[in-house]
């Protein structure tokens, strides 16, 4: 499907030209903001985290943050509507604040949207063995030892699941790299074909838990001993708990960064932003809800180590259990697809302003499939990288998951803080198109977005908190990702202020001099 004469005018008045294949409908544009939320790959990797520091009543820390992201979500969907731009973050800063906030949120959001494509890529390992032993390549040496109990199952802490972790990662990023560079109508069919499979998954998984259910929901209050240990008590472990939560619902931005590939973007994104984050949130609140209602006796004191994939096992048996496994395993794939293709949006977007180093080559776009190629192949270069960090250290996971979890929250900060700037002198009442019928939150604008920014701040400060129950007993563990987070941020500081920012511009080849006349 070919750019429309609208949305092409309608981009050229933004100041860009069409150069990206304009192919996306309704249900891509969902896809990609619920694949990158993904609360298969979420939930199944990080779910034993909420047992294990609060227990099974931390279920109610998912609608506290469901509630705080949909206040943030809000705000992106109205500038979706605004400012239907590739680069999401990188282009509202942009329009919302000075050049140099624009390009040092960018550069943060760049930053954290990259090193998540390896931290996801990893999850085949927590699920592909589980599948299949066969997947287990690297076997742990010897048995019996602490960490290896079992040469199929190494645990976290041996060499084995770390390097077996970063051979199945690697496929996976060498795939999502391949899928990026044959072209978005490529992409969304892949995506769409594995978001349908984890709705049609999620929602059998559901109704599966629901149908074994043999617990009251007395269980969901349950606090299983937890909070000792915590200065603040249980209030102390559920704020760990909510981390859980924290690692899955973000990224429905996604659908705002794909703007200039979605047909009408400015009415079909604003949906997609909301549409995605409700259907994550509702079904992971019924997945957590219904397994521990549904979940034995016995299987309850394994949820700390094991979370839903132990649930699912447990009520399922093996066979059943391993078929959702493999969905799961799809999930994973479409979540690291989409992020990687956000990457290469903000790479592209940062790329035709001149704002990073080979800005040119950053933004070309193929003849033929009209896709970004260096940008896919740069993510995945970076993201093969960092994933050899952990076949030396596989604790080192922890904080770069932990890492760009932060730098997503404090990019979207730098997005909402700047908004209410710019509410309280008018916008969006001082817009061209602000009579054009658009997503609008109207006089509940400032107070849902001075909202988003408490609950952001609060949540910023809980993830960076060196707790070190949660990240270790050494230093390095407790205070890696404050210290990785600062390093990045000062060069980015550096690679601005030491000559990029005198060449920040609109490349001439992207940009659309005159607005094309109408019909």
């Amino acid at each position: 499907m070919a750019a429309s004469d609208h949305d092409t005018r309608d981009l050229a008045s933004l100041g860009y030209k069409q150069e990206l294949d304009r192919s996306l409908g309704s249900f891509s544009s969902f896809a990609a903001g619920f694949s990158y939320i993904s609360i298969l790959t979420g939930m199944f990797q990080t779910s034993y985290l909420g047992f294990l520091f609060a227990g099974r009543s931390f279920l109610w820390m998912w609608p506290i943050v469901f509630l705080g992201q949909m206040m943030v979500a809000l705000q992106f969907a109205e500038l979706s509507a605004h400012y239907p731009l590739a680069g999401s973050i990188y282009q509202w800063s942009k329009q919302l604040a000075s050049k140099a906030w624009a390009w040092n949120n960018g550069w943060i959001y760049l930053c954290a949207q990259i090193v998540t494509v390896p931290a996801v890529a990893v999850g085949w390992q927590v699920i592909l063995p589980q599948i299949s032993t066969s997947f287990q390549i690297i076997k742990c040496s010897p048995v019996g030892s602490d960490t290896c109990a079992d040469k199929n199952f190494p645990s976290f802490l041996d060499p084995a699941f770390a390097q077996n972790g970063l051979l199945l990662g690697l496929v996976m990023v060498g795939l999502t790299t391949l899928i990026n560079c044959m072209g978005v109508k490529l992409l969304s069919q892949v995506n769409n074909i594995g978001v349908a499979a984890e709705l049609i998954g999620a929602a059998g998984l559901i109704l599966l838990y629901l149908i074994h259910i043999h617990n009251g929901p007395s269980v969901l209050f349950k606090t299983d001993g937890t909070g000792a240990g915590h200065d603040w008590g249980y209030f102390g472990a559920l704020l760990i708990g909510a981390i859980m939560p924290l690692y899955v619902m973000y990224g429905f931005d996604t659908a705002g960064s794909l703007a200039e590939e979605t047909s009408d973007p400015r009415r079909k994104a604003p949906r997609a932003v909301i549409q995605a984050l409700c259907t994550a949130g509702l079904m992971g609140f019924l997945l957590i809800a219904f397994g521990i209602m549904a979940v034995s006796d016995a299987g309850v004191a394994n949820l700390g180590a094991t979370g839903l994939t132990g649930i699912t096992t447990d009520i399922l048996g093996s066979t059943w259990g391993k078929l959702f496994l493999v969905d799961v395993a799809l999930a994973i794939f479409v979540c690291c697809l989409a992020i990687h293709a956000m990457s290469v949006r903000i790479l592209f977007a940062m790329g035709r302003d001149n704002s990073l180093p080979f800005g040119k080559q950053l933004a070309s776009v193929s003849g033929t499939r009209r896709v970004p190629l260096v940008p896919a192949l740069t993510t995945g270069a970076i993201a093969m990288v960092i994933l050899a960090s952990n076949w030396a250290n596989p604790r080192a996971f922890t904080i770069i998951i932990s890492m760009g979890i932060i730098l997503m929250y404090i990019a979207y900060l730098g997005v909402t803080t700047q908004l209410l700037r710019k509410r309280l002198a008018g916008w969006p009442g001082n817009l061209p198109d602000a009579q054009d019928g658009l997503f609008n939150l109207g006089r509940f604008g400032p107070i849902i977005n001075i909202g988003a920014i408490l609950y952001g701040c609060a949540m910023a400060i809980n993830l960076l908190w060196p707790r070190p129950d949660f990240y270790g007993p050494l230093n390095y563990q407790k205070y890696g990702p404050i210290g990785v987070t600062i390093v990045l941020l000062l060069v980015g500081l550096a690679i601005y202020y030491g000559g990029q920012k005198d060449r920040v511009g609109v490349l001439d080849e992207h940009r659309a001099d005159v607005v094309p006349a109408g019909d």
